[in-house]
């Protein structure tokens, strides 16, 4: 196996694992990422979203305890069973929408101005949100969440459909805009993510099979790896972080981030493949 091709492999894995969780967009970095390290051909698009299997395994590290105290209640325990279907409810938008228009959205909107301008109005509505009135906030922790409360946030999470806009990034501040405190948006965003990348992650790999061959599995073990690994510490900074801090450091990120965007691609630097 090609050393240089098992250290891309990390590289991305750590680039996955440390933007995947946070509202900046993993998609936009690795798709730079790619680019800057020559790993941007048909394989290593189906590596880009196999890898977020790493990332969400660290989740379910960091909520073990959450995730196994509703598994073992959820026969005797409203609490539990009204949480488990306010994951099930914001999950089934993205699955209905991502088989309807998931081509589509592949063929028509993977373009840097696309991905350029999603960053830029999100650092926009980033600081829009942060900008509300506490009075605003109504739902302090995620196990306050209705089911309408799931819905909504599943149907803002659909908007990470299009290029750059982030899945956390529409679930943690859509989730916010609807009344979410910062901490329930950003667990809910988490939670959501399990089935959610579990799922694109697994339907990618079946789709692209043919591509795959035996002798790619160090390559992809590799980048789960890292990206576990990258995404465990990442996940447990940011819990950390909104303890005392606000999202407003990531808006101005993603602002740099979609110029930057289109600088590299105007100069040549990102090669966008179909």
């Amino acid at each position: 196996m090609d050393t240089l091709l098992l250290l891309k492999a990390a590289l991305m894995g750590i680039v996955e694992g440390l933007t995947e969780f946070l509202p900046i967009s993993s998609t936009g970095h690795l798709i730079l990422a790619g680019a800057l390290l020559g790993f941007d051909d048909a394989k290593a698009k189906v590596f880009d979203i196999a890898i977020q299997t790493g990332a969400i395994f660290a989740v379910i590290l960091v909520y073990w305890q959450k995730i196994r105290e509703t598994v073992v209640a959820l026969p005797t325990d409203r609490q539990a069973r009204r949480f488990a279907l306010n994951v099930l409810i914001g999950f089934l938008p993205a699955v209905l929408l991502g088989l309807l228009f998931g081509k589509a959205i592949k063929e028509h909107l993977f373009t840097p101005v696309v991905v350029a301008t999603t960053f830029i109005l999100g650092g926009f509505v980033i600081l829009w949100a942060e900008r509300r009135p506490q009075s605003a906030m109504r739902v302090v922790s995620v196990d306050d969440m209705t089911p309408l409360d799931a819905l909504k946030v599943g149907l803002v999470q659909c908007l990470a459909m299009i290029p750059g806009t982030s899945r956390s990034g529409a679930t943690i501040i859509g989730g916010m805009l609807l009344g979410l405190s910062r901490r329930a948006a950003t667990d809910y965003s988490f939670f959501l993510a399990i089935p959610t990348l579990i799922g694109a992650g697994a339907y990618s790999l079946y789709k692209s099979r043919d591509l795959l061959v035996l002798a790619d599995l160090p390559v992809f073990t590799m980048g789960l790896v890292f990206s576990f690994a990258s995404a465990w510490i990442c996940v447990r900074w940011l819990l950390r972080y909104i303890s005392t801090h606000s999202f407003v450091p990531f808006a101005y990120y993603r602002i740099a981030f979609g110029i930057l965007v289109l600088a590299t691609a105007w100069s040549g630097v990102i090669v966008w493949k179909d």
